[in-house]
C-alpha cells in the first residue's frame, strides 16, 4: 500500500509476522525482487518491503540526496511502528543500508549486506563516478527506458545472469522494464555511488551484527566486502560460490538458508 511521507507516496508491502526485517532492493529493482522468498520467511519474519526512490511504484522525486532518503525510510518505519529492525540491502540498497544505520543507529538490531559499498575513498573517485552517473542518467533520459535496459543487462557486473533459466531472466527484465526513466535517473544523480557520502573511515562505528555476502564470480564486490569485514568489529561473511552480484537470484537457497540463520543467531 502506498504511505504519504510528505510531498511523496512510497509503495511500502509487508507480509507475515514476528521479527520485523526491512529489504531494500537494487537499482532498477523493487519489491519484486523479494517476491520469491515471501513464502519461506513470512512464517518468522515480518516482512517489510518498500520500493526505494526513483523505483518501482514510489513517487519521491523531492529526494536529491542519500540523507534525504534515509530520513523518509525513518519516517515510513517510524508510521509503520517498526521501533526495531533486522535490515537487509542488496547493492544499492545495501548502501542506503549502511547509510541508514549511520544516520540512524538505534533502529537497527542487525544488518545483512548483499553486494554492498560504503562508498568511495576518495573525492577524486566520487568526482569520476559522478559524471559517470551523470553520463548514465542523461542516457536512460534521451534514449529510454528499453534500449537501456538492453544495455544494463549485459554489462559485467550481470554477465553470471545469462546462464540463468529463461524465465529468471523474463523476470528480472521484465521488473527492470516496470521502472521510469525518470524514476532512474533521479536516482543515479541522487542516491549513486559518487554522490553518497563515503563511510569507510566510519565503519567502525557500526556495534550491530553485521553479515557481509559476496558472490565469487564478483571480484569487485568480494573485495568490497572483504575490506568492510575487516572495518567492524561485530561482523561475519560469506562468499558465495557459483554466484556473481546477485546472489539472492543466483543461488535463492542458499541465500534465504544464509539470512535466516544469521537472524536467528543474533
Amino acid at each position: 500500500m502506498y504511505h504519504s511521507i510528505g510531498d511523496a507516496n512510497y509503495w511500502c508491502e509487508i507480509h507475515g509476522t514476528g521479527e520485523p526485517l526491512v529489504l531494500l532492493h537494487g537499482f532498477t529493482g523493487s519489491c519484486e525482487t523479494w517476491r520469491s522468498f515471501i513464502a519461506d520467511w513470512q512464517k518468522d519474519f515480518k516482512l517489510v518491503m518498500v520500493d526505494l526512490p526513483g523505483h518501482g511504484k514510489t513517487d519521491a522525486p523531492h529526494v536529491m540526496t542519500m540523507e534525504e532518503a534515509c530520513y523518509d525510510l525513518h519516517q515510513l518505519f517510524s508510521r509503520l511502528g517498526l521501533d526495531t529492525f533486522h535490515l537487509l540491502g542488496y547493492s544499492m540498497g545495501g548502501r542506503t543500508a549502511i547509510s541508514y544505520a549511520m544516520y540512524y543507529p538505534g533502529k537497527i538490531k542487525s544488518l545483512i549486506l548483499e553486494s554492498a559499498s560504503p562508498g568511495l575513498d576518495t573525492e577524486e573517485a566520487r568526482k569520476e563516478r559522478r559524471v559517470k552517473d551523470e553520463n548514465l542518467a542523461d542516457r536512460i533520459e534521451k534514449d529510454g527506458l528499453e534500449r537501456f535496459v538492453n544495455f544494463w543487462e549485459n554489462i559485467p557486473l550481470f554477465e553470471t545472469q545469462q546462464r540463468l533459466p529463461a524465465e529468471k531472466k523474463i523476470a528480472i527484465r521484465e521488473e527492470r522494464l516496470t521502472q521510469s526513466k525518470t524514476g532512474l535517473s533521479q536516482s543515479l544523480r541522487a542516491m549513486g555511488t559518487g554522490s553518497q557520502p563515503s563511510w569507510w573511515k566510519k565503519l567502525s562505528d557500526i556495534t550491530i551484527p553485521v553479515f557481509l555476502l559476496a558472490g565469487a564470480l564478483d571480484p569487485k564486490f568480494t573485495d568490497v566486502s572483504k575490506r568492510i569485514y575487516e572495518h567492524l568489529p561485530n561482523s561475519g561473511l560469506k562468499i558465495i560460490a557459483n554466484a556473481g552480484h546477485a546472489i539472492h537470484v543466483e543461488q535463492p537457497d542458499i541465500f534465504g538458508k544464509i539470512v535466516k540463520s544469521f537472524i536467528f543467531n543474533t
